[in-house]
């Protein structure tokens, strides 16, 4: 059955400033019609702000990054003596701890606390240096490694955008599924009914997770296996998935249906893969015809496949890719 879209239910945390809360510097904000007219539809937002929330004014001086790309102290561009590097990784650390139910974040572009990446560093003179992530941002990922996070700015690009959400559904799929109640069984389940929706984005993920599951998590403590398998899937599900990726699944997934359709049908479904394959077309139209057909002729196992609904249809993610 196709997901739906009813209420806001996944808890999602957020730069304030892109639900148009007047936090920044300059006591404007950055509001992204994207997160609040879409994604809000299946989204609980959970807005931070962790400049003001350790302290800062709104308006206020400007903070940029300072020093080396491995430990930048966050300073005022005005006042150097201003210093609130601390301050932003506890806000950090507190978080990480009050905050345990979010599925994914997305963060503010550019900005010395919580940018996810390319944020601008500068030598102490104030000459350019290199380029790093924000301090709140990269000590928040730290804390949270398999948690699913995104810059604003990036979700307007097509695949990247699909890929953040479905990190984001697979992530929140695991915590309804699997954590209230964890078997090694539970493990495996999900595992196999998220196995196409792996191979979209690594083959090798696909078969070091399968390996994995099949021997060596069954001798380890349930703990372990856990914490491993989420952080290893969603770490291969930040791979890109490609239209060769993409291809490659719809084919296997065809390959369930060879027995029970017809040479023109099957000619038919081999045309739509192929004109997908080659840009002709986006994901969705290969996927409907066969969606179509797995409905009628398609195994329990095959259709259990999230990868033929990561997501609610009504976010079009697949007609832009």
């Amino acid at each position: 059955m196709e997901n739906t879209v009813t209420k806001p239910s996944i808890p999602v945390g957020i730069s304030a400033c892109l639900l148009g809360e007047k936090v920044r510097y300059d006591g404007g904000h950055k509001r992204s019609k994207y997160c609040l007219d879409v994604l809000s539809e299946c989204f609980q937002f959970t807005p931070l702000c962790p400049e003001v929330s350790v302290g800062l004014s709104i308006p206020r001086e400007p903070i940029r990054l300072v020093g080396s790309a491995e430990d930048p102290r966050v300073v005022g561009v005005k006042d150097p003596t201003l210093d609130v590097t601390d301050k932003l990784k506890e806000y950090a650390d507190e978080v990480s701890r009050t905050h345990t139910d979010l599925c994914g974040y997305i963060l503010m572009k550019g900005s010395p606390s919580c940018g996810m990446e390319r944020v601008k560093i500068y030598h102490k003179n104030g000459m350019p240096n290199v380029a790093g992530s924000g301090v709140y941002a990269a000590r928040f990922m730290k804390n949270n490694p398999a948690l699913p996070v995104e810059e604003e700015a990036r979700l307007n690009d097509a695949v990247l955008r699909e890929n953040f959400i479905i990190r984001v559904f697979t992530y929140y799929n695991w915590r309804q599924e699997v954590m209230p109640a964890p078997t090694l069984h539970k493990v495996i389940q999900f595992h196999s009914r998220h196995k196409y929706q792996l191979m979209a984005h690594s083959y090798e993920g696909y078969k070091q997770l399968g390996k994995y599951l099949a021997g060596e998590a069954s001798k380890q403590p349930l703990e372990d296996v856990l914490e491993k398998y989420i952080l290893d899937l969603m770490t291969h599900l930040t791979k890109r998935a490609t239209r060769k990726s993409h291809t490659n699944v719809l084919m296997h997934i065809m390959g369930y249906l060879k027995q029970d359709i017809d040479a023109q049908t099957k000619q038919d479904l081999v045309e739509a893969i192929e004109d997908y394959r080659t840009d002709k077309v986006n994901l969705v139209t290969p996927l409907t015809l066969l969606k179509h057909y797995l409905k009628r002729h398609g195994s329990e196992y095959i259709q259990s496949q999230v990868y033929l609904d990561p997501y609610p249809h009504q976010l079009g993610l697949r007609n832009y890719i």
